[in-house]
């Protein structure tokens, strides 16, 4: 299938078997890679220190142990990420609450619909612009 997601490597990290299966085959379906599946933190990051990664799906609540430190990994190697959960977003710890959150369940055009946001490239804003400038800019 062509998709706007095809061809990208995406890190899956979820600790119920049957749910990274069903993730699993829908990133196949859209002819992603899989990178992963991890079901710890612990292997998720040494992933991340050992493979090239474009887009990682999250679960936040990995058999008890939360996926936060997965998500700063991934922020400071550049590399966007969703949280999924069947959680309220609320439960959330406060500072990823504005991350990119799919509720469970969801369907394979929402994922494709949130990682094909998440892979396009943002446009600088103009407050952006004009601070690039004026660092640039002799004083």
């Amino acid at each position: 299938m062509n998709s706007p997601i095809s061809g990208r490597r995406v890190l899956v990290v979820e600790d119920e078997m049957m749910v990274s299966w069903l993730l699993e085959d829908m990133l196949a379906e859209l002819g992603c890679l899989v990178v992963g599946p991890a079901a710890r933190v612990d292997k998720a990051l040494a992933m991340i220190g050992a493979e090239a990664i474009d887009v990682a799906v999250l679960d936040v609540n990995l058999n008890g142990e939360m996926s936060y430190p997965i998500a700063d990994a991934l922020t400071a190697h550049c590399v966007p990420f969703v949280f999924v959960t069947g959680y309220d977003k609320d439960r959330m710890l406060e500072g990823y609450r504005n991350c990119p959150v799919l509720q469970k369940p969801f369907h394979r055009v929402e994922l494709t619909d949130m990682l094909a946001k998440l892979l396009t490239p943002k446009k600088p804003s103009v407050e952006s612009m004009i601070a690039a400038v004026a660092k640039t800019s002799p004083s």
